[in-house]
Formats: structure tokens, sequence, C-alpha cells
């Protein structure tokens, strides 16, 4: 009875090993999008069914977002000249919070997605006289212009997290790391336990 009890146990936390991250993953994804979606569904506010109510159509405020997203695309390509890129910053910079907000962002999505990726190299870091190595990406290959030349700006990625830090350390400490950096970004944001395959 032990012996069939411990193999059921075991069934069981294997299932578990696999089922977990599947659903987790599921739901967190179905989570986003539902929220994003109800967030930005104009048709609560558009259509009414013949009771009055708002009539919910799922998906819409997806659709909304890719839409706007790609015109956006297209204006900018096209349409958008550099006079009014630089009345558009000017205007910005006149709000110091939403420029705060609006550069941080544009920055870090820049960073992942436009033309000069900046979480592209992956370096291994010797942060103390013990020998502990750290994982990170180089962000800043010269910085000459804060006083600090022969040193370059590397940003940790938190384990199990989205957050992270950026340290500024000598250009001697830190080594290339050659693999893939999308590989490096999922070993060291799985707490190590993944990316390596």
């Amino acid at each position: 009875m032990k012996n069939i009890a411990r193999a059921l146990l075991n069934y069981f936390f294997k299932g578990l090993i696999v089922v977990v991250p599947i659903g987790a993953a599921a739901f967190l994804i179905f989570w986003a999008v539902s929220t994003a979606d109800a967030a930005l569904n104009l048709t609560d506010f558009i259509w009414k069914d013949s009771q009055g109510k708002p009539m919910h159509i799922p998906g819409l405020g997806i659709l909304n977002v890719v839409v706007i997203i790609m015109i956006a695309g297209v204006l900018v390509t096209n349409v958008i000249t550099d006079p009014i890129k630089r009345w558009f910053k000017r205007w910005v910079n006149r709000l110091p919070f939403f420029n705060f907000l609006y550069s941080s962002i544009k920055d870090l999505t820049e960073a992942f997605v436009g033309d000069e990726k900046k979480f592209s190299e992956a370096v291994i870091v010797e942060v103390n006289e013990f020998g502990l190595k750290k994982i990170g990406f180089l962000v800043q290959k010269d910085l000459a212009k804060l006083g600090l030349p022969g040193e370059v700006a590397v940003y940790f990625p938190m384990s199990y997290s989205f957050a992270g830090q950026v340290v500024i350390i000598p250009v001697d400490k830190i080594k290339p790391i050659d693999r893939n950096a999308a590989d490096m970004m999922k070993f060291v944001i799985s707490g190590g336990v993944s990316g390596l395959d």
C-alpha cells in the first residue's frame, strides 16, 4: 500500500511540474489580454443593445490597439516630418513629469524593439574579490560624458522579475558571453534554470 501511495504521489508531483507552468503562463496571458481588451474596448461606450445596456464585443479592444499602433507606424514613417517631430519634442519638454515618463518608456521600448537594441550584448562581470560573477547586459560602452573614461554601464536584470539595476564598472571587469542575448535574459530572469538549451 505504501508503494502505491508513493507512486501516486510521484505521479502527482511530476504532473504538477508540467501543468503548473503551462497553466500559469496561459492564465497570465489570458489575464493580460482580457484586462487590456476590457480597458480599451470602445464598444462599451458606442454601441448599446435594445435595452440600452453597453454591448461588449470581445477582442475589439486588442484590435483597437493593433490598429492604432499600425496607423502610428504609417504616420511616423510616411507623413510626420522633422519639423513636426521637433515641435512634438518641444511640447513634451514643457511637461516635466510627462516628459520623464514618456522618455523613460520610449527608451525602454526602443531597448527591446528599436533599431538600436540595448540588451543585445551579454557579459559576465566579476563583482568582488572572491570571484563572484553576475550576468548582465552592456548598455553603454563609453561613459566619458559622465567623467568616467574607461568605464561602462551594465544592466543586471533580477531573477523572477522584470526589475533590474544598472551599475558602472571598469571595462576590464567585464567579459563578453558568446551566447544569444535573448537566451541569456531568459537564463537570468528564470533564476538560472532555463535558457541554456
